[in-house]
């Protein structure tokens, strides 16, 4: 950021838990800083305040609106339920506030566009919080394996997003209550995992999506666990197949495996790396059995990637960068991340329809 720019300046509405990691990033980030912090409840917002030691400088709000309403504030950051998503934002767009809003977007692709086109109308950047897109290592990968087509044709994908919930939490965290976050861990882990497969396919949307009969519920029947296969028939092109799963009962996975017509590339930390100043690869290339099947031709071979700033922080400065240039350059919207957030909420619904309809195949 140049000295005589001045930062971006956001506000948070709601003091979920991932608004602390985020709060820190706005902080890291060269050309943001925080400028409120907005709850339901003053006596929440002070105490998000105090724990996280934030600036004297930072306003402290007992309300949303009294965010949306700060002139000073130029951004907002959304970790609310899934629920309060489409009021919330759309009420942000209109207030001229731009929107990084957290995973998933909305309960449903018709809620979502109803904040695209709030966003659109009254020329405001459009976000939602998957900051492993920004890491160097995602860059990286495209780089190296998909613009060089150095794993040839993508033929098969595979990705996990599971973490080990308590008891408490299977029945009565927000993300599994069905008036706040009804999409459960479809929504909370799974969005992770359906980008993952439309990253991998340059975000084209597949032929056909399959939720799979393993769908655990809980007693509120918010989906709890779930898998999907996910398939793509070009014509004359190559087939991929894709398998899904995300979930509230298993150990902690992040995995990501793609595998190619000339190679396979695999990650086991994804979505947050193992450390937050670098990540790695593992990939093979043209990887073959040695006579008699005892071993391999290759070993695999690993690349590591340095960050100088945590994916989080990395996220912020790009949409501050992009709030910068619509503030004082007269940029338009950078329409990529709406249309990447849409494509992976389309793919959501698939999966999310496939269940209700017991397990059939959904079409596009």
């Amino acid at each position: 950021m140049a000295e005589t720019e001045a930062p971006i300046r956001f506000g948070i509405i709601g003091c979920a838990n991932i608004a602390r990691k985020v709060a820190r990033a706005i902080n890291l980030a060269p050309n943001s800083v925080l400028q409120a912090i907005g709850s339901r409840f003053i006596v929440k917002a002070k105490e998000f305040a105090s724990v996280n030691e934030l600036h004297e400088s930072v306003k402290i709000y007992g309300s949303y609106d009294q965010v949306l309403e700060d002139p000073f504030v130029d951004a907002v950051y959304m970790p609310l339920p899934t629920s309060l998503h489409v009021h919330w934002a759309v009420m942000a767009a209109k207030n001229g506030k731009h929107v990084l809003i957290e995973k998933p977007t909305a309960l449903d692709v018709g809620e979502l566009d109803r904040i695209l086109e709030a966003c659109e109308s009254n020329g405001v950047q459009f976000m939602d919080g998957s900051m492993w897109l920004h890491h160097p290592r995602t860059v990286k990968m495209k780089e190296m394996f998909f613009d060089s087509k150095l794993l040839g044709d993508v033929n098969y994908v595979y990705s996990t997003s599971t973490i080990p919930a308590s008891p408490e939490f299977i029945e009565n965290d927000i993300r599994v209550k069905p008036n706040l976050d009804a999409l459960g861990a479809l929504g909370d882990t799974g969005w992770y995992c359906l980008g993952a497969v439309l990253w991998a396919k340059n975000y084209q949307l597949p032929t056909v999506v399959t939720a799979l009969p393993d769908v655990t519920k809980n007693s509120n029947g918010v989906i709890i666990s779930c898998s999907a296969s996910i398939q793509y028939r070009e014509t004359g092109g190559a087939k991929t197949d894709a398998i899904i799963h995300c979930s509230f009962l298993s150990n902690t996975s992040m995995n990501l495996a793609i595998t190619g017509s000339r190679g396979s590339l695999n990650l086991q930390d994804f979505i947050i790396p193992y450390q937050e100043s670098s990540a790695s690869i593992e990939f093979t290339l043209d990887a073959k059995l040695v006579e008699l099947h005892i071993g391999w031709n290759v070993k695999p071979q690993k690349v590591v990637v340095a960050s100088e700033l945590p994916q989080e922080a990395l996220m912020v400065q790009e949409f501050a960068r992009l709030v910068e240039g619509i503030r004082t350059s007269a940029f338009l919207p950078d329409s990529k991340w709406p249309e990447i957030s849409r494509k992976t909420q389309m793919l959501l619904d698939a999966v999310k329809k496939s269940l209700d309809l017991g397990c059939k195949p959904v079409y596009f």
